[in-house]
């Protein structure tokens, strides 16, 4: 079954609850660049800075991984009254095969999760969190109800390709590979489309997961392809972010050539809530303290994490996760850190903030700016 939750973690003596500073703490601009002094952050913000770590991660792979036992993620049957272990395919990946990467990667986001959400004040259900906030996470829930799992989808982590797998598992597409240009609304059923005894019963008794990414190589990734190739952005948030942060800018740019830089003074200064869901963090797309999540697959294994929740859904064996496209390129590491070096570091700072549980929550490690690294 799956596991049982921690008990939840009280604040340290004369510390307030996580959740409450988190609401309380505005998240205003830095004083000092990232060469400066260290930033004073809110205590659940330091919490997530300790954890995404890759000095933590490390001691957790050399101390803890020999304690770990095999996590039991596995999804109900066809009638929901029993658990099983996965049926791996050929070459498929299997937890209990002794992935040990896989096993600590998930083991660490488990227990960050379970331990910055179990502070009081923090979402329980989706009917704790403000109207806004559960249209914004039901509106991202997608629904197969014919293999009893829920997904939500984060914009540029793959979902376009998931909802084609979704479509091929509710019989409307013949095949992930079929060339058309994706419908991202007809064809699928989200939780937002259904009445809240339906809502809440899935949530109960279906399969959860999602998939995460690099928060800043996932912003990246929306600025080239949004800005780069997208004539709508371009027109409706690119004119914008030109008027507001580039000098003489005149009153009708074109909004095709917003730098990164631009874009990131534009993040800074907008309402995390309020955001496109293309920049949006993913702790606000899908709530992971409102809603259990089952497994939380990673960008960078795609596709042996999306194969896997395959094999514990029970697809059909010839239902197969999309290979990447041959003339896809992603955004690297190598760009991301051109990228990143070459922005104001107060910028990064401003920034940081915002995506901070996106980092600490899902185990990624913060980004290394110094100017040793930005110069090597």
């Amino acid at each position: 079954m799956f596991p049982r939750p921690l008990t939840p973690l009280a604040a340290p003596n004369g510390a307030e609850p996580l959740g409450r500073a988190l609401r309380r703490t505005p998240l205003g601009r830095a004083r000092t660049g990232l060469g400066g002094p260290p930033l004073l952050l809110p205590s659940m913000l330091m919490f997530g800075v300790i954890v995404a770590s890759s000095g933590l991660l490390l001691m957790i792979e050399r101390g803890i991984l020999a304690e770990m036992k095999p996590l039991p993620l596995h999804p109900p049957n066809r009638e929901g009254a029993a658990w099983r272990g996965p049926v791996p395919r050929p070459g498929g990946l299997s937890l209990d095969a002794g992935d040990s990467d896989l096993q600590v990667r998930q083991d660490i986001r488990n227990r960050t999760l379970r331990a910055v959400c179990g502070q009081p004040g923090m979402p329980r259900d989706p009917w704790d969190l403000p109207v806004g906030q559960r249209r914004t996470l039901l509106r991202h829930i997608l629904v197969s109800d014919r293999y009893r799992f829920l997904y939500c989808y984060v914009p540029k982590v793959a979902c376009s390709n998931w909802k084609r797998v979704l479509k091929v598992l509710a019989g409307v597409l013949d095949s992930v590979d079929v060339r058309l240009k994706m419908d991202h609304r007809n064809d699928l059923v989200f939780l937002a489309d259904l009445r809240p005894e339906e809502i809440r019963y899935r949530l109960q008794h279906y399969f959860k997961f999602l998939f995460v990414r690099d928060p800043l190589e996932r912003l990246l990734s929306a600025y080239r392809n949004k800005f780069g190739e997208i004539r709508e952005y371009q027109q409706r948030y690119g004119a914008e972010i030109v008027r507001r942060y580039r000098a003489g800018a005149g009153p009708s740019p074109a909004g095709d050539d917003v730098t990164f830089s631009e874009f990131l003074r534009y993040l800074v200064d907008e309402d995390p809530e309020r955001m496109n869901e293309h920049w949006m963090p993913v702790y606000h797309l899908c709530q992971p303290c409102a809603v259990r999540y089952d497994f939380v697959g990673s960008y960078e294994r795609l596709e042996a994490d999306a194969n896997q929740v395959l094999e514990w859904v029970q697809a059909p064996p010839h239902v197969r996760f999309p290979a990447r496209q041959a003339w896809y390129r992603p955004a690297s590491r190598e760009s991301l850190h051109y990228h990143l070096c070459s922005a104001p570091r107060s910028l990064l700072q401003d920034l940081l903030p915002k995506y901070i549980l996106d980092f600490s929550l899902f185990a990624y490690p913060l980004p290394n700016v110094t100017r040793e690294a930005c110069h090597q």
